[in-house]
């Protein structure tokens, strides 16, 4: 499960799915940008990448410790932001490689969620339940048959 940092969704991924819950790494960057001031942004943000870049999850730990140590002494709030961070939003480089690409971050949802919204707003009042599923399926199933194109499992996805 991947979402922001609300405590909420993070206790009921726990309770109802039993299974872990992801950080969103946009909304960690944004975050950890915040704190890192306009000078130092792009710096911040490739000491990060690089923990994100690790062939494993424990390589991954070991360099994010290390970002954040090395920034600890000027910029401590941010050094403390990455340490509560760490567990959550290197979850998923606990999964295989070919599946990181696409779990570590809710941006390929809410793309999705987007379209949605585009197009039911698009139509603005259906007529009927059965009007709403064309528009609001579309964007799912061709987004499907782009997998199935490229090898994956379209039950799997869905």
């Amino acid at each position: 499960m991947i979402s922001d940092a609300h405590e909420g969704i993070k206790a009921a991924v726990s309770k109802v799915f039993r299974t872990i819950w992801q950080r969103c790494r946009v909304h960690v960057m944004r975050n950890v940008l915040a704190h890192a001031g306009k000078s130092g942004r792009r710096v911040v943000a490739a000491f990060i990448a690089t923990a994100f870049a690790q062939d494993d999850a424990d390589a991954a730990k070991a360099q994010w410790r290390l970002v954040a140590d090395q920034i600890r002494a000027k910029l401590p709030k941010l050094a403390a932001l990455l340490d509560d961070a760490e567990p959550d939003v290197l979850a998923f480089m606990t999964f295989p490689r070919e599946h990181r690409i696409k779990i570590p971050s809710t941006n390929p949802i809410e793309r999705l969620n987007g379209e949605i919204k585009r197009r039911t707003e698009v139509v603005g009042i259906f007529p009927n339940e059965a009007a709403i599923v064309p528009p609001t399926m579309l964007p799912i199933i061709r987004r499907g048959i782009g997998m199935a194109a490229a090898g994956a499992d379209i039950r799997a996805a869905i």
